[in-house]
């Protein structure tokens, strides 16, 4: 998914505002165009997709009792980036507490061209889950700039202003994350 220019952020400050007048149809439109962006966080920080939705229907549930407290409506990105990077990090800890079988997350990748047979359907289906285990099994420092960059289509420069990152860490961190994915892949499938 390629990330939105900056005008389209910028013209949902409008729908923000709306949101902070207690517009629910507002709200309903910001979830149907952000899920997937706040789910990518998520997941970024906790390569569990156990959790992804009930963290991400948390976060929603906060973003509506609290949208009152984002003071200027054009910081609701590193806003609503910080409700769902702090609400897995809660829900991390907890799978912590309990002890629960981490389970490899199910991303959208995108669909290889062609409608290939049973057998290329259960390969390529055989692959996807090696690559999802191996970002899954990435150290989150590296996993969350890569799944910001990778599969929310964020520019280096978005992933250093959310994460309070110099650009060139987020080259060096997502570098190091292509290294561990090479190599993790080439041992998992040659």
């Amino acid at each position: 998914m390629a990330m939105p220019l900056a005008d389209e952020f910028d013209a949902e400050e409008l729908v923000i505002e709306a949101i902070r007048g207690g517009d629910r149809y507002a709200f309903e439109e910001l979830v149907r165009r952000r899920n997937r962006w706040v789910r990518g966080v998520i997941f970024g920080v906790l390569g569990d997709r156990e959790c992804v939705d009930d963290v991400s229907q948390q976060v929603w549930s906060v973003v509506w009792q609290r949208i009152g407290e984002l003071r200027d409506s054009r910081s609701w990105r590193p806003w609503l980036y910080r409700l769902a990077r702090n609400a897995a990090i809660d829900a991390g800890r907890e799978i912590t507490r309990r002890r629960d079988v981490v389970h490899p997350l199910a991303v959208d990748l995108p669909e290889r061209a062609g409608s290939p047979g049973p057998d290329g359907e259960a390969s390529r289906r055989e692959l996807h889950d090696e690559v999802l285990a191996a970002i899954q099994a990435l150290p989150a420092i590296y996993r969350e700039p890569f799944v910001l960059r990778h599969v929310n289509g964020w520019t280096y420069r978005e992933i250093g202003e959310v994460m309070g990152l110099p650009i060139d860490s987020v080259e060096t961190r997502l570098v190091r994350a292509r290294r561990f994915l090479r190599e993790s892949l080439r041992d998992r499938i040659g």
